[in-house]
């Protein structure tokens, strides 16, 4: 991590491979993935391929749109990954409670609205009926975590007491600026509300935790991701408004996206609020060094999303229309990655920098300063003629490889997407040797998924990541996010036949031939 004179002298991961699913997405009975025996499951089919990574997308606790990144807090987690089955072998719940939260919905989508819905009844159950030990065991828990808990679970407390309004639309604006007097009066009245947020992020970090330390049994390896932006209704920006590019009424002045793309030919206006570097600065970074610590207790390594706006970013008007009235503003640069250099350990390589999008000299220094991988995705080396970075005979020890990532289309879907001379070229560099319109098969013996799966394999990639549709030979329908589209998205799930059907006999070879 530390920036250094001789390149080779650089920590990098060693080879190896995995899969990304995020938790969601997981088969079960409760309308979405959770911390339960399918996350025990999923890791021990990993193990069985020889794989060492499981990846996921971020954890925090997802807006209106169900998107992992729009968290609505850096530090706490999504409550509905809480495992129901879980809390009632903890006692909290009985046999027919459990029984009552199962959920007979297409196995094949999250049921948002019946989980928004219900599940919070079910939590504040099993609320109910904590023992003076576990009682005891949360107030550890918060005291630990108390440079980000207590702040939010008074947030949510608010909101809650506010009808569900966000911070920014609070009637009581002694609340909303963060009263001293009003703050001590909300923590008095709402005294219960506040503790039951506390059980929630216990029960999530009890269960996670668990499901890390037995990967860890299993020689898995948890790979996370972290948004670089919160959402403006997050606890964050109420309790740090200085650091946000943010008005006195707690608006956007300026909010993030991306240019014009190979996505979004408007480009993709994310709506964040921009983090006030200057202030940043100021701290010593000192947010920042507390968000990563706190990430890296909950996975092996991290996932730094859009890094290139640590280089420079995309600032679009808070009242723009699109992300075309943007303009780069310059980011912190080093000056942010020093810092994380003196705060924290990294004798052990913990971070890979998404380094996608508009590339220039400014990124490219910063990748290489911090000494820190990217990475390369298949798909995108085939979007014009010639050569470029995402071609996997580019891929060097520090590329972390994926055949694509959530916001691309599966394999599949790609390849109907390409003109058939682009599909003919694609298939011939992977040494697809199929007949006719073969290349279309889908399945977990999809021979050109095959292919695909094995020439990143081949690469000089340190990391190979397969997302688990393009290992299940699933086609574009189940795409898990379409950039610059609110709706409709994060909602996929593999069925639980589909995962028994993978073929993990094909990578467990490809792991030992390619000694991954």
């Amino acid at each position: 991590m530390k920036r250094k004179k001789e390149s080779s002298k650089t920590t990098l991961f060693p080879r190896s491979s995995g899969v990304l699913l995020h938790v969601s997405s997981l088969p079960g009975d409760f309308g979405i993935g959770t911390f339960g025996k399918e996350a025990r499951a999923f890791v021990d089919q990993l193990s069985e391929m020889g794989c060492t990574w499981w990846q996921v997308l971020p954890f925090g606790p997802i807006d209106a749109f169900n998107s992992p990144y729009k968290s609505l807090s850096a530090f706490a987690g999504n409550i509905y990954f809480i495992d129901p089955q879980g809390l009632g072998e903890a006692g909290l719940l009985t046999a027919a409670e459990v029984e009552g939260a199962k959920i007979n919905h297409n196995p094949y989508s999250v049921d948002y609205t019946t989980i928004k819905a219900t599940r919070m009844s079910l939590f504040r159950l099993a609320y109910t009926r904590l023992t003076e030990e576990r009682k005891e065991n949360i107030a550890n828990f918060v005291q630990a975590n108390d440079h980000w808990l207590t702040d939010y679970a008074l947030c949510q407390a608010i909101q809650k007491e506010q009808s569900g309004r966000p911070w920014t639309q609070w009637t009581d604006d002694f609340l909303k600026r963060r009263d001293p007097k009003a703050l001590d009066a909300a923590t008095k009245r709402l005294e219960d509300e506040i503790h039951f947020q506390y059980f929630l992020q216990y029960i999530f970090s009890t269960q996670w935790q668990s499901i890390k330390e037995y990967a860890g049994t299993k020689g898995i390896q948890i790979m996370g991701d972290m948004p670089i932006y919160v959402d403006i209704e997050s606890a964050d920006v109420w309790v740090h408004p200085q650091l946000f590019e943010i008005d006195a009424e707690g608006h956007p002045i300026s909010v993030a996206g991306v240019p014009p793309d190979y996505f979004c030919e408007d480009g993709q206006l994310w709506g964040n609020p921009l983090y006030h570097w200057p202030n940043m600065e100021k701290t010593g970074y000192a947010w920042w060094i507390q968000r990563l610590k706190h990430t890296l207790t909950l996975f092996d390594a991290v996932r730094i999303d859009h890094f290139r706006a640590f280089s420079a970013y995309w600032a679009v008007p808070g009242d723009a229309p699109t992300a075309r009235e943007g303009k780069w503003l310059p980011g912190p640069g080093m000056k942010l990655f020093d810092a994380f250099t003196d705060a924290i350990d990294f004798s052990t390589p913990r971070i890979i920098a998404e380094d996608l999008g508009v590339m220039d000299e400014g990124v490219i220094s910063l990748l290489a300063d911090s000494g820190l991988p990217g990475m390369g995705v298949l798909q995108f080396g085939f979007i014009e003629d010639g050569d470029n970075q995402h071609l996997p005979h580019n891929y060097s020890k520090k590329t972390v490889a994926y055949t694509g990532t959530h916001d691309n289309n599966t394999l599949l879907g790609w390849l109907w997407e390409l003109l058939p001379c682009q599909r003919e070229n694609a298939l011939a560099y992977v040494g697809y040797t199929g007949q006719g319109d073969d290349w279309q098969v889908g399945g977990p013996k999809s021979p050109s998924c095959r292919a695909f799966i094995r020439a990143l394999w081949q690469s000089g990639a340190s990391i190979a990541i397969v997302p688990i549709q393009d290992l299940c030979g699933f086609g574009g329908d189940t795409k898990m996010n379409k950039p610059g589209q609110a709706d409709g998205n994060w909602a996929f799930r593999v069925a639980p036949e589909a995962l028994k059907s993978i073929d993990v006999s094909f990578i467990k070879a490809l792991n030992q031939l390619y000694k991954r």
